[in-house]
């Protein structure tokens, strides 16, 4: 059951090594083939190997300066793709409820919920314990934090406690692991007619 979860919680890097497989395989491939066109005596398709070889070594000369600049730039832009693909977590927008549980046939269960239902439902709460509307009430819920932005009627004050103790009354009830960190912000500028 962890593997699924964990699955369903955290995006695959398939694609991205599947990417970075192709590309070097595709370098290769074309090394091997200039390799053996020149090994057979027959005129190169792009460039001879040995004068990549003396261009990459005298690298800075004969090239533009602005040309090397941008080549540089876009070789260290596809490098810290990869870079950060293989080191960042990859996790998707999703908790996982605490209530996995074996059911009457031996087998476990596991409920794994999008964050943009999570927010859907401390924002309800939270729009009712501000007595406010649905679109003065803004919940962005992340793994380790949810954030309630309330923007008040004009003139109607919002107790940030009563917020605050609304939306995580709700959390409780949802168990969600891991547990995030709740923080209210009441807007200063009220909406006004609402």
């Amino acid at each position: 059951m962890r593997r699924v979860v964990y699955r369903e919680t955290h995006s695959s890097r398939a694609a991205v090594a599947v990417v970075a497989a192709v590309l070097v395989m595709g370098l290769a491939g074309y090394g091997l083939l200039e390799a053996a066109v020149h090994a057979i005596g027959q005129p190169a398709w792009l460039i001879e190997p040995q004068l990549a070889a003396e261009r990459i070594v005298a690298l800075p000369a004969g090239i533009p300066p602005l040309l090397l600049g941008a080549s540089g730039a876009v070789v260290a832009m596809v490098g810290l793709f990869f870079l950060l693909n293989a080191i960042l977590p990859g996790r998707r927008a999703r908790h996982v409820l605490n209530g996995t549980t074996l059911n009457g046939t031996g087998t476990s269960s596991a409920v794994v919920v999008d964050d943009e239902v999570i927010a859907s439902a401390l924002a309800r709460s939270a729009r009712l314990a501000a007595n406010v509307t649905p679109e003065q009430v803004m919940v962005v819920v992340s793994r380790r934090q949810i954030i309630v932005n309330v923007r008040p009627t004009s003139g109607v004050p919002v107790a940030e406690a009563a917020v605050l103790a609304a939306v995580q009354d709700e959390l409780s009830g949802m168990s969600l692991v891991p547990v995030p960190d709740v923080r209210v912000n009441i807007s200063t500028v009220g909406v006004i007619g609402a």
